[in-house]
């Protein structure tokens, strides 16, 4: 049996082991949009589960991961998908399919777990022209032909929410799900769409430290993914990360989602209306960082 393989990512929101490994004093000049936009996304979850998947959304993660008491609606999915469909590559050998899946499989995305019913799985990303959710929906699609599981209870469950750039309102704006062919295989209220300013939207996209490797597809069975990295620029990634999460307890931070949440129409929900109450009570205490 294949064992699932992920990048290593330390836990902030029990950084009691880190000691001195965090460099810099980071400002997080993005702070207020970072926070309507989690917000959004939140609320936009229709109670599903949130799978970050990349690495892009990491700050929406660690964002709600400090300002949430329960985050078991929260899931990292560290997952490159963006050389699967290279010509140059070809498609992918049965060891890498197999990798992947068990690498799926590990983050309860098998087709067979799916199918059996449960809470939304809602996939997230920074979304330009959807290609990497077109790709997962496919991988997703082949396995269950493969698995012999009905597609319909999978599709039935899937929910992709996109992260984009803002751009002025016209009837003429890009809409990605709009360009996107493997759209129409979903009901309409399955994409859903947060928009994010575009310099703070490009910071997450493209220029960012980030605090775990790219996991594309040359490294799914490598064995390095999994050690942590102690280099310059990930110490300051991690800096960032762990003032983020701390923002997320703080009371101004968890105002801001709170008046955010209420303009949603899902707070006629009773789900929604428990996370604003959640959220007005003082966050949990984490332990303090060993020296």
């Amino acid at each position: 049996m294949t064992e699932p393989n992920r990048p290593y990512r330390w836990d902030l929101v029990r950084p009691d082991q880190l000691g001195e490994l965090p460099a810099g004093a980071p400002v997080l000049w993005f702070l207020d949009e970072l926070t309507a936009c989690a917000a959004k996304v939140l609320a936009r979850s229709e109670d599903g589960d949130l799978h970050f998947v990349g690495r892009s959304g990491d700050s929406v993660y660690d964002l709600l991961s400090g300002a949430l008491t329960d985050r078991s609606r929260l899931r990292l999915l560290p997952l490159s998908l963006g050389m699967v469909g290279n010509p140059r590559l070809g498609p992918l050998a049965p060891g890498e399919t197999t990798q992947l899946r068990a690498n799926l499989a590990d983050a309860g995305l098998s087709p067979a777990n799916l199918a059996g019913g449960g809470r939304p799985v809602v996939f997230t990303d920074l979304v330009w022209t959807g290609g990497t959710f077109g790709t997962l929906l496919n991988l997703l699609r082949y396995w269950a032909a493969d698995d012999g599981v009905a597609w319909v209870e999978v599709r039935r469950r899937v929910r992709f929410l996109g992260i984009t750039m803002r751009e002025e309102s016209s009837p003429k704006a890009w809409r990605w799900q709009q360009h996107a062919d493997w759209t129409t295989d979903l009901p309409a209220s399955a994409i859903r769409n947060v928009s994010l300013d575009a310099r703070v939207w490009s910071y997450f996209g493209d220029d960012q430290p980030k605090l775990t490797r790219s996991f594309s597809r040359e490294k799914w069975t490598a064995d390095g993914v999994r050690a942590p990295q102690h280099d310059k620029l990930t110490r300051g990634a991690l800096a960032e990360a762990l003032a983020v999460v701390a923002a997320g307890r703080t009371p101004a931070v968890r105002d801001r989602m709170v008046r955010e949440l209420v303009k949603e129409p899902a707070i006629a929900r009773p789900w929604l209306r428990a996370l604003v109450t959640e959220l007005k009570l003082p966050a949990p205490r984490t332990p303090p960082r060993k020296a």
